[in-house]
């Protein structure tokens, strides 16, 4: 990664990371809507089990739906798993830095921002690691491919002139969100 790609992340990195809003606005939103998500997704799925008395005495769900749509709570769980190794590796010692330590400043001992080196340190030289990243990604577009959409029509939103283009965003969203993160890995891990 050259040297202008490194300090831009560094200031993206300190902005998002000392920002107020980001941080105590925004933050605290989107852990709250990942763990509601995830603890809805989990009760309706329990609820879908549990509609049936009976099972049904030959199912084939190939027949007319997706494997994304059959096995979103395996990809969910997938999902799931990476928060807690994302959060191991970046968001527990990002917090104990500023609100432990109390160093607020990003700052290493030369001056430097610290936050492109730990990125370094955490994927180069790691191949399980940097796996455990891709194949996660991987299956958040797969979770995305299907989600995205399906959210829409769950709301009553599906109609023939906008549903090709919702599902096209949502394609493009699914696949290059988790694309790039996965170049981020696989750069770091093949470049240092």
């Amino acid at each position: 990664m050259s040297v202008i790609s490194a300090d831009l992340f560094n200031n993206v990195s300190h902005f998002m990371g000392t920002n107020p809003v980001v941080q105590g606005l925004l933050q605290p939103i989107l852990i709250f809507s990942v763990v509601f998500h995830f603890v809805w997704g989990m009760y309706l799925e329990y609820q879908n089990t549990q509609a049936r008395e009976v099972k049904y005495a030959m199912y084939k769900g190939s027949a007319n739906a997706t494997w994304m749509s059959r096995n979103m709570i395996i990809s969910g769980l997938a999902v799931l798993a990476f928060l807690c190794l994302h959060f191991y590796d970046f968001w527990i010692p990002e917090i104990n830095v500023k609100y432990i330590q109390g160093d607020m400043s990003g700052k290493l001992p030369n001056g430097d921002y610290r936050y492109h080196e730990e990125l370094v340190h955490k994927f180069a030289g790691q191949p399980i690691r940097v796996s455990l990243y891709v194949l996660s990604f991987v299956m958040l577009s797969l979770h995305l491919l299907h989600g995205f959409q399906s959210s829409f029509q769950s709301v009553g939103f599906n109609n023939s002139k906008y549903t090709p283009i919702i599902k096209k965003l949502g394609n493009i969203f699914a696949i290059a969100v988790p694309a790039g993160f996965v170049v981020v890995a696989l750069v770091h891990f093949f470049a240092h």
